[in-house]
């Protein structure tokens, strides 16, 4: 079924992208670090709140949800790396790969009009509405003067 496909890979969208971005909240650096610092906790913190509500979607599905980090790894689109970048290239990672979270996230909406999961649809739409407010405040810290 490709809603459950699409519910599936955006689990692993969401749960690489929250480890990525924990990862940069414990190795920032610089002169900004507290500001970066807290806002890499706003950033993870949403991506982990919702990992569990996505998996519970994908149950409601009567599917069960990826839990290792080798079915995570299977299905993301995010890459991971070892290299720890300065702030703005984290930020900058972290923006483009939040774009891929919501082609997820918007994957799965497609597939669940598709289905007329109406109450999935709409967790889907919120689930999109605060990543692209997310997304917005990422690209006004990253713009240029």
């Amino acid at each position: 079924m490709a809603l459950i496909d699409s519910m599936k890979k955006l689990h692993a969208d969401n749960f690489a992208f929250y480890l990525k971005a924990h990862n940069y909240h414990w190795n920032i650096e610089g002169p900004d670090f507290k500001q970066y610092h807290s806002f890499l906790e706003e950033i993870y913190t949403l991506a982990w709140e919702d990992a569990d509500a996505i998996a519970e979607q994908i149950r409601a599905l009567d599917a069960y949800a990826p839990g290792s980090l080798a079915r995570f790894k299977e299905l993301t689109t995010i890459q991971e790396s070892e290299v720890i970048p300065g702030p703005l290239e984290m930020l900058q990672i972290i923006y483009n790969d939040l774009q891929l979270v919501l082609s997820s996230i918007m994957a799965a909406y497609n597939d669940a009009n598709a289905e007329n999961a109406i109450g999935l649809s709409n967790f889907l739409q919120d689930k999109y509405d605060a990543r692209k407010k997310l997304s917005w405040m990422l690209r006004a810290t990253l713009a240029r003067k």
